[in-house]
């Protein structure tokens, strides 16, 4: 079976005040194309379809509009919501809608949809967004805590049949995947995953990040936002994702790339520079632009006059000698109010890309208040 794996529409979305609709409809349009000429058996939407919980008419009559094209095309649809989306809203007419093919996960935490091809039977296990305390509620004789408690908890309940090929479309943060500005951040990670709670799969759908990315293991995969969302995204190319399962144990994975109606871009120099008649011939000037000038003095009313050349700049932001000083001044500032062991906690997680350890946290405190009475 071919599927293809979607994630993180967020249709509706305004990035810096500008509405991505347009942009949005665009690379729909796109990635039916792609359904086509890949002859997708089915399309995996891991949740985020809507960027809030009340989404314009607009966002729903795009999301109406993706949804009767597959199922015009016969290609079955099954998605889920993800921590943006209203689930309930989501599921309205889910039974209606299976009829014309598309499975949405509704009332449960896990839902499963079997299907059948030429190497037998497989099951797609659709799973919503979860928090510990949804979860806790449902189960209160289990131990739920933190939120691989919780998606273990719920797996556990699904009875896997080893024999079958089993595919989970989930949407939740796995614990070693990279972040980028465009998603919400949980503090300290404690939204995180551990991935060894999908070991019973064959292929994990993951949504919520927005860079493409793999986990652990090629088949425990994030496919990335169809659009760049941020200019955090700015040298990622966006792509789907086309998942081939064939015989049990053999499923391969390939990219397909996306080309966005307008790319986000970046630019840097003095203000002459970037309005130079040379300079800005060579650009794509539709893209959506931040820009950072290099002036030591602020250029007077500099966003009108620069999007009179690129008309779709989001941002602007200056790099100078007194830029420079004021953020070296906040970052004493903020230094200076924080504890030393905290201090020395941040340091570590920059160079080693992980927290303390409960021991390493123990033995700074001590070391602290060793210095502490040395000082006294």
């Amino acid at each position: 079976m071919r599927l293809l794996h979607i994630s993180d529409l967020h249709l509706g979305k305004r990035v810096n005040e500008y509405s991505m609709l347009e942009d949005q409809a665009h690379i729909l349009e796109q990635i039916l194309k792609i359904a086509d000429q890949e002859q997708a058996q089915g399309v995996l939407i891991a949740g985020d379809v809507y960027d809030k919980p009340v989404p314009p008419a607009e966002a729903v009559r795009l999301l109406d509009y993706l949804l009767s094209s597959f199922a015009d095309r016969k290609i079955p649809v099954f998605f889920i919501s993800g921590n943006h989306d209203s689930r309930d809203r989501l599921s309205f007419g889910a039974e209606l809608f299976k009829k014309s093919g598309v499975y949405m996960a509704s009332e449960g935490f896990l839902e499963k949809v079997d299907r059948e091809d030429e190497y037998g039977e497989l099951s797609i296990w659709l799973m919503p967004f979860l928090k510990p305390a949804q979860v806790r509620s449902v189960y209160p004789e289990k131990d739920i805590q933190t939120y691989t408690d919780a998606v273990r908890a719920v797996l556990e309940e699904a009875d896997l049949d080893p024999a079958k090929r089993n595919i989970l479309v989930a949407h939740q943060f796995v614990a070693g995947a990279v972040q980028c500005e465009s998603e919400e951040v949980s503090i300290g990670g404690l939204d995180q995953v551990d991935v060894s709670v999908f070991d019973g799969f064959e292929y994990v759908a993951l949504g919520h990040l927005h860079r493409p990315q793999s986990v652990t293991r090629e088949t425990v995969r994030y496919c990335g936002t169809p659009l760049k969302y941020s200019f955090s995204e700015v040298h990622d190319q966006k792509s789907v994702t086309i998942v081939e399962l064939k015989e049990k144990g053999e499923t391969a994975i390939k990219t397909v790339p996306l080309t966005p109606l307008r790319d986000m871009k970046e630019l840097k120099g003095t203000y002459l520079q970037l309005t130079s008649r040379p300079f800005y011939e060579t650009q794509e000037r539709d893209s959506y632009f931040h820009i950072t000038l290099t002036d030591e003095e602020d250029v007077m009313d500099a966003v009108g006059k620069l999007r009179m050349i690129y008309p779709n700049l989001m941002k602007l932001d200056y790099d100078n000698v007194r830029v420079r000083t004021q953020m070296q001044y906040e970052e004493m500032e903020a230094v200076e109010q924080k504890r030393p062991d905290e201090v020395v906690a941040e340091f570590y997680q920059v160079v080693n890309g992980r927290p303390l350890s409960d021991e390493q946290s123990k033995l700074v405190e001590e070391m602290m208040e060793e210095v502490w009475e040395e000082e006294r």
